[in-house]
């Protein structure tokens, strides 16, 4: 992280403003503006951890930030401890603490031993979620939840790993993605909230929304790529560097007057990674003229050929690795569940849409027009003949203001459960 200091502005500003909110510092609005009440709160915050207090969010500081950041105190054990102990000081769990620290022996803890003890959210749900932040998050899931599994899908253009987690070990594969477009970013947390969820309901064996968690763990494997368009999705929220290897051609493609931030859907290449899979990708190049693409831009340009862009490929590859019985595309904007391509969705796909829809209280429906061609779930039904749902979360314009998030993960965490077991 570069370093902080009043003037300072930016995603990383909003980290530091949240996290010191959460830890009860800061008062003021989450904003990504380093102001004076932010650098009172780092001045505080700095105090009480021993640190020089100098207002400034360096090295040193945002070294003893970063296990926060990631959910965790390192703590050191002292005589007469006890994990019951420990938990309540924290305001966490003893199975949480003992899935964090495998090996770790209840009975006999070792004086001196270093523990990390869960006890913040991962996931912060309330500021711009990009690529560097997920990555952190992916890595303190790796430290928390060791029975969770990781991989990488492939690379983005700039080289951005497409990381995936694989929740669960049971025979009933199915598979979830999301932020194919860069305004879309929403869908990523989603996502990596849900991740957070299980796999805490996991490891304390408790049940969400009636789903008996280890049960489903034992039942079916979820495999999910939480941001597709880690490229784009940078654009948007930090928008564009000189240092991008594309800035001349950025500049050219975005002939819309408006900043990336509120027009940009392609991939760092200007492709629409959901109009760049094979299925009906020809229509889908036809009709763009219609809407007055001749190339390069924010939206809607499908790519010289199917597959040209390497995350639809990784996208691809992944799903001909996991073969899943069922796959959810996760898109915002409408509350709207898409379930067909071309009437090749076998029967028993409307009955389950049904049940998502049910469950989200989102509508069924089927696209029309461009936004009908050469998807993933398009891709995806023309290739296996299998359930494959584009779901369309909250209402509004892209991007939409992550003040939502409460009510998509609230109309969505059960949709998410019952994808998996839903037959």
């Amino acid at each position: 992280m570069r370093t902080l200091r009043t003037g300072s502005r930016g995603t990383d500003v909003k980290e530091v403003q949240s996290l010191l909110q959460r830890l009860g510092y800061y008062r003021g609005s989450i904003d990504g503006i380093f102001g004076s009440g932010t650098a009172n709160a780092v001045r505080a915050f700095q105090r009480d951890y021993g640190l020089a207090a100098d207002g400034i969010v360096g090295p040193i500081t945002f070294g003893v930030m970063e296990p926060l950041f990631m959910g965790y105190s390192v703590y050191t054990i002292k005589p007469g401890d006890t994990l019951y102990k420990i938990a309540q000081n924290y305001g966490t769990s003893v199975a949480r603490i003992m899935a964090a620290n495998p090996g770790l022996i209840p009975e006999s803890l070792q004086v001196a031993r270093r523990i990390l003890v869960p006890w913040l959210d991962v996931v912060d749900t309330r500021i711009d979620y990009t690529y560097e932040i997920m990555e952190r998050d992916i890595d303190a899931f790796r430290r928390l939840y060791p029975f969770l599994e990781f991989g990488s899908a492939g690379q983005s253009i700039l080289g951005k790993e497409l990381y995936y987690i694989k929740l669960g070990t049971g025979p009933n594969k199915v598979f979830y993605n999301g932020a194919h477009h860069a305004l879309e970013w929403i869908t990523t947390p989603l996502l990596m909230k849900f991740v957070e969820n299980y796999a805490k309901a996991y490891a304390e064996g408790r049940a969400i929304r009636g789903y008996d968690i280890r049960r489903l763990f034992e039942r079916s494997t979820i495999y999910i790529l939480p941001m597709v368009n880690p490229d784009g999705v940078d654009l948007v929220l930090n928008g564009l560097d000189r240092n991008n290897p594309y800035y001349n051609q950025l500049l050219q493609w975005n002939t819309t007057g408006r900043p990336f931030s509120q027009v940009w859907q392609a991939n760092i290449r200007g492709v629409d990674l959901n109009h760049n899979y094979d299925a009906a990708w020809q229509e889908s190049k036809e009709a763009e003229a219609q809407y007055g693409i001749t190339g390069p831009g924010p939206t809607r340009y499908s790519g010289p050929e199917p597959f040209s862009e390497p995350e639809t490929r990784a996208v691809r590859d992944i799903t001909y690795a996991i073969d899943p019985r069922l796959v959810l595309a996760y898109h915002s904007q409408g509350e709207v569940i898409y379930w067909n391509f071309m009437n090749l969705a076998p029967p028993e796909s409307l009955r389950i849409g049904q049940a998502l829809s049910g469950a989200s209280g989102y509508v069924l429906d089927q696209a029309v027009g461009i936004a009908s061609y050469a998807g993933y779930k398009d891709w995806f039904i023309q290739e296996y003949r299998r359930p494959g749902y584009t779901i369309e979360v909250g209402r509004g314009t892209n991007p939409l203001p992550i003040s939502q998030f409460p009510r998509i993960y609230e109309d969505n965490e059960g949709l998410l459960l019952l994808a998996a077991v839903i037959q």
